[in-house]
């Protein structure tokens, strides 16, 4: 027989203590595992916020950087294309110094040792912004003074001009055909008096005009070492504080010829005003000039001038001095700058830009390629369209 204490568990039991074992397990399971799988969700969360929060900042950082970048690029490209802008210039003007010095090397060569001395006694050329011609006539004494009561300084003020701002004003005229006429005498008296003058070597004469401005320009570099040269007919009025505030703007750019570009038909007929003999030069009948500045009032950069000074023996002169001048600059790298300001009209057009806040850099009568009766009117146009004292005094250059 078999012992009843063996140790063995009834099969029906199994299944009880199965169910017992799952229960304690599931308590267990929910006491121990549950908060600890609840605590690692939450880590995970926090951990994913954190990461997400992170992504953003990095994100936005990029952005902003991203943002500076481009403004700091446009920075750089900006302050890059002015000093290339500026080394252009520099470079020209040591071009045009070197051509000057060895063209006076060659004319001391070819004159001898007398040129050398007179060459060594020629006085350093004082520092300037700008040189202004003003072109006049034996004739034109009462045109000089309407200027002198009007836009141009004078005295002590014009000595002021030029020491505190830069700016030479001078009326520009050469000598009469015969020497030590009672022309020349009668000039050199309002020399004496007023001391505006720069005397020219050049023989007086309307047709003339295209010489004396070569003749001008090579005077001024010569005398002057200025940023701008600007010539303007004795019949037009000038805001100098204006006209110094635009140039001031193209300083830094190399060859500039500044004013009121025009292209006007070339006049083959004869006995017209402004006939052009060499019409055949142009084309056909009827063709119009190249671009240029009119010839009331333009300006150009010291290197042109250098250029002008150093060539003037081989620039073709046309009738026309306006588009002569323009025909010196073709075939050469020249920023022409279309300035409307240095044409304007006589009021009341000048006058209600002026009311607009929009000062004329000059002004004269397209009809009478100045203005109409200027020494009666010069005084009338400076006060309805005149900028004031203060605006030359103040203008930044």
């Amino acid at each position: 027989m078999k012992s009843k204490g063996n140790g063995k568990v009834s099969a029906k039991w199994i299944p009880i203590f199965s169910i017992c074992f799952f229960f304690i397990g599931m308590v267990f399971t929910n006491k121990y595992w549950g908060p600890l799988e609840s605590n690692n969700q939450l880590i995970t969360q926090q951990r994913r916020d954190q990461e997400l929060q992170i992504v953003s900042e990095d994100c936005s950082t990029r952005k902003k950087k991203a943002g500076d970048g481009d403004n700091d690029v446009m920075t750089e490209v900006y302050k890059t294309h002015e000093a290339i802008q500026s080394l252009d210039k520099s470079i020209s003007m040591l071009q045009m110094e070197l051509s000057a010095s060895r063209n006076a090397q060659e004319r001391q060569k070819t004159d001898g040792s007398s040129a050398t001395s007179e060459a060594e006694r020629v006085p350093a050329r004082k520092k300037a912004f700008m040189v202004i011609g003003i072109n006049t006539a034996f004739s034109s004494r009462k045109r000089r003074d309407s200027v002198r009561e009007t836009w141009m300084p004078q005295g002590e003020q014009l000595r002021k001009l030029e020491k505190e701002k830069g700016i030479v004003v001078r009326f520009m005229i050469g000598h009469s055909a015969t020497s030590n006429s009672i022309l020349d005498r009668a000039l050199d008296s309002e020399e004496a008096q007023h001391q505006d003058f720069l005397r020219l070597e050049h023989v007086e004469g309307y047709h003339e005009l295209s010489a004396k401005t070569k003749i001008f320009f090579a005077t001024a570099i010569a005398k002057w070492d200025a940023d701008f040269y600007v010539k303007v007919d004795d019949d037009v009025h000038v805001n100098l504080g204006t006209f110094a505030a635009t140039l001031s703007r193209h300083r830094s750019k190399p060859r500039v010829y500044i004013g009121c570009m025009k292209s006007g038909p070339v006049l083959s007929q004869k006995n017209v005003k402004y006939h052009e003999p060499e019409y055949w030069k142009f084309g056909e009948e009827g063709n119009k000039y190249f671009r240029h500045a009119t010839g009331q009032i333009y300006a150009i950069s010291k290197d042109l001038a250098t250029y002008i000074s150093i060539n003037q023996p081989i620039l073709h002169k046309y009738a026309n001095e306006d588009v002569s001048l323009g025909s010196w600059f073709i075939g050469l790298e020249v920023e022409h700058i279309d300035e409307r300001n240095m044409c304007c009209g006589t009021p009341p057009d000048c006058e209600w830009k002026a009311q607009a806040g929009n000062v004329c850099i000059a002004s004269f009568d397209w009809s009478c390629s100045g203005i109409c009766k200027s020494v009666e009117k010069m005084k009338f146009v400076h006060d309805q369209c005149g900028e004031g004292e203060e605006a030359l005094w103040n203008a930044l250059l």
